[in-house]
């Protein structure tokens, strides 16, 4: 066998492998290389589509977490802004003397909020009705004296004012423009003693009306689901800009068919308490039509029982001397069953029907006297209600 040629043939081989491999390897960077710049040249050709290529659905993804970061940001935002605004209103109501001895005095407490710097609070009348030596509790925690502006109880509405530093004036928004789902924030004193507690839950409905059980209805209401217990009443519904959108003014939790009801919360829309404050801080009071007539509710079940000739309306049982009532000719036991355009029934009460009217205002009244129905005009006068 011949080695040496062998081995000469071995030499051969290595050699050309290394070449070809070396090859194989040059050839692949110039293709990588000419790659390179054909990709670079695309990119520089196209960068705006490219841009626009990154996939909507991680957008979306950033997006609902940034909407959600928002929304969280946003409530302890509004809390921050309205919270110093709001006081804890407490006062006495002086004991009575019964058959059984003397009562006591007994202590109320609601919430309120600021709405201007001259130092008025806007709260509501249940809240300070009856009360004497009212006083606001800060949100820092200091006691002021308050006095009573003014009230207005058929809308629920109060203005008390102190003297002296405020701490914050809470801005009132538009409450015409809400709309059922939107986030809410309540904010107030529930029981007196968790002061400035913060409640959040959406507007589940507008124009709500409630009954009171004397003889009118507090008409479009908010409602809300947002927490609200004995001691928010007077305390602010803020909505996501910070603005009070309502005063919050009663819950229902019982039906009266023995149904417990939860998330039922109400308030007064920011533009009604508005326009009552604004009119208490400038005259003391709030200007109400007067006829000058006292009367008592005609149901159903009432004229049943009494035979009476309409189902719904009102029994005169007393008119005023030189009232608008008496000048216009009506007398006791007229019963009216329209005012207006509006018919007294189930849901428009002879207060609410008298209430779309202004003093001055000439109004038709529809009555039956005698089984007899007559149409009577009637100017309104003012009544002070205070």
């Amino acid at each position: 066998m011949n080695w040496k040629r062998i081995f000469y043939l071995l030499v051969v081989m290595a050699v050309a492998g290394v070449s070809a491999l070396a090859g194989v390897v040059t050839g692949g960077i110039l293709v990588y290389h000419n790659l390179q710049d054909r990709l670079d040249s695309l990119a520089a050709a196209s960068s705006d589509q490219i841009v626009q290529a990154v996939p909507a659905s991680n957008t979306s993804e950033q997006v609902a977490t940034l909407n959600s970061t928002d929304i969280q940001t946003t409530i302890t935002q509004a809390v921050q802004d309205v919270g110093p605004a709001v006081v804890t209103v407490v006062g006495t109501i002086p004991g009575q003397r019964t058959f059984f001895g003397y009562t006591g005095d007994s202590t109320v407490s609601g919430s309120g909020v600021f709405i201007s710097e001259e130092g008025y609070i806007l709260t509501n009348n249940h809240v300070v009705e009856g009360a004497q030596d009212l006083s606001v509790i800060l949100a820092d925690g200091s006691q002021q004296a308050a006095t009573l502006v003014g009230t207005d109880i058929y809308a629920d509405l109060a203005v008390l004012k102190i003297e002296g530093e405020i701490p914050a004036v809470a801005t009132l928004g538009n409450s015409d423009v809400l709309n059922p789902g939107e986030t809410v924030i309540a904010i107030g004193s529930p029981l007196g003693d968790f002061k400035n507690t913060v409640t959040v839950g959406v507007i589940s409905a507008t124009g709500r009306s409630i009954d009171t059980g004397e003889g009118y209805q507090i008409e479009n209401l908010i409602q809300t689901d947002a927490a609200i217990n004995s001691g928010n009443s007077g305390g602010p519904l803020v909505n996501l800009a910070g603005e009070v959108v309502g005063i919050n003014t009663l819950v229902v939790r019982n039906t009266g068919s023995g149904t417990v009801a939860e998330g039922l919360g109400f308030s007064i829309p920011a533009n009604t308490a508005q326009a009552v404050a604004e009119q208490i801080i400038q005259q003391g009071y709030f200007s109400r039509p007067y006829m000058g007539i006292s009367w008592q509710i005609i149901t159903p079940r009432i004229a049943a029982r009494y035979r009476l000739p309409v189902e719904w309306g009102i029994y005169v049982t007393e008119v005023a001397a030189n009232g608008p009532a008496s000048a216009a000719g009506i007398e006791v036991g007229d019963i009216i069953t329209r005012i207006g355009q509006t018919t007294l029934d189930e849901t428009h009460s002879y207060i609410n029907a008298l209430f779309a009217y202004q003093p001055g205002d000439q109004v038709t009244l529809e009555l039956v006297r005698d089984g007899e129905t007559l149409e009577m005009q009637v100017t309104l006068a003012e009544s002070r209600v205070q």
